[in-house]
């Protein structure tokens, strides 16, 4: 089965904006014999019409990703200190619009928090190891 794709899903395929299904099933038309030669002409004239410098006010609003959190807001976010409008923002922006650049800020954000707080945890345990180092007894 064929699927006609508009141009707005085009164009969000070329900002990597698609969710990974319609990413796939994209990618499945541009492989597909019978649907490729269309979609390649229409995905290099999206292309002509960027590279001229015409642009929609959509196109600007994405590029320039207006509508996303700064990270400091995201990371006021996960550490449970934004307001609750900002939280629900959030939550609908990424879990329900799915925003693939603010998920993977918010991975990011993750994965540095949790580093960090092992880094802290074996820097205590030094600090008390040390501090009681003149204290523990030998068994003899």
């Amino acid at each position: 089965m064929t699927r006609e794709f508009t141009n707005q899903e085009l164009e969000a395929y070329l900002d990597e904006d698609l969710t990974s299904l319609e990413m796939t099933q994209l990618e499945d038309s541009l492989r597909d014999e019978s649907q490729a030669p269309q979609l390649i002409d229409r995905l290099t004239s999206i292309n002509r019409r960027r590279d001229s410098g015409v642009h929609s006010l959509g196109e600007i609003w994405r590029n320039h990703r207006v509508s996303c959190p700064t990270r400091e807001q995201l990371g006021s976010y996960l550490l449970g200190v934004a307001s609750k409008e900002e939280g629900d923002y959030l939550e609908f922006h990424i879990h329900r619009l799915g925003c693939r650049q603010c998920e993977a800020n918010m991975e990011d954000l993750k994965s540095r928090r949790q580093k960090t707080e092992k880094e802290e945890s074996k820097v205590r345990q030094r600090k008390y190891f040390q501090t009681s180092a003149g204290y523990l007894k030998r068994d003899e």
